[in-house]
């Protein structure tokens, strides 16, 4: 068995593509998934996996999901190991709360094309950061997420791949949770 993080795109969001995490838990679960368990509406869910491959699990998710509720809904799979080192190699390691500094991680599905990158280097801002590493996109953003361009979508169109966003506090309890053996939904 091994654990996984599975990060769901674009659900409970402005009224569109709602998923009770009761729901989404139950759907895990009827795929012979152990130890699952949500966190918070965005559609976070941690489980064990018989299967070792996150491609052929992401695969297996987006197509129940597709089956069970009938809309298209991206997924992204990590490990917690994967996600710790998310959080080790941050290009920022701290943050100015005075300042209003707040961070976030953008998971892509596949690694960026050097065209798709270089459209997202063409949209610097003066305001916010972000640092691109392999499967992730480090955001320091200066203001308020909503008011930044770089939003999920916005990375997305730039990098022409799928992705989803987390903030630093979220990435931080999946790592939390994802180490813990107990059922816990919150």
């Amino acid at each position: 068995m091994a654990r996984f993080v599975a990060m769901l795109r674009g659900i409970n969001v402005s009224g569109q593509k709602i998923i009770k995490m009761d729901r989404l838990r139950q759907l895990f679960e009827s795929m012979a998934f152990t130890n699952v368990s949500t966190y918070i509406q965005s559609g976070n869910v941690i489980f064990d996996a018989e299967e070792v491959d996150a491609a052929t699990l992401r695969d297996r998710i987006v197509h129940e999901l597709k089956e069970q509720l009938t809309f298209d809904i991206p997924v992204i799979i990590r490990t917690p190991a994967e996600l710790q080192e998310v959080v080790q190699d941050t290009p920022y390691p701290s943050v100015n709360v005075d300042a209003n500094e707040q961070r976030y991680v953008t998971f892509l599905s596949q690694a960026p094309t050097d065209a798709g990158l270089a459209k997202l280097d063409a949209a610097q801002s003066e305001v916010d950061e972000y640092h691109v590493k392999g499967l992730t996109v480090y955001l320091l953003i200066r203001k308020n997420y909503g008011d930044s361009k770089f939003s999920n979508n916005f990375i997305e169109k730039k990098l022409g791949v799928a992705a989803t966003t987390r903030n630093w506090e979220t990435v931080n309890k999946l790592i939390q949770l994802a180490g813990e053996s107990v059922k816990s939904d919150y």
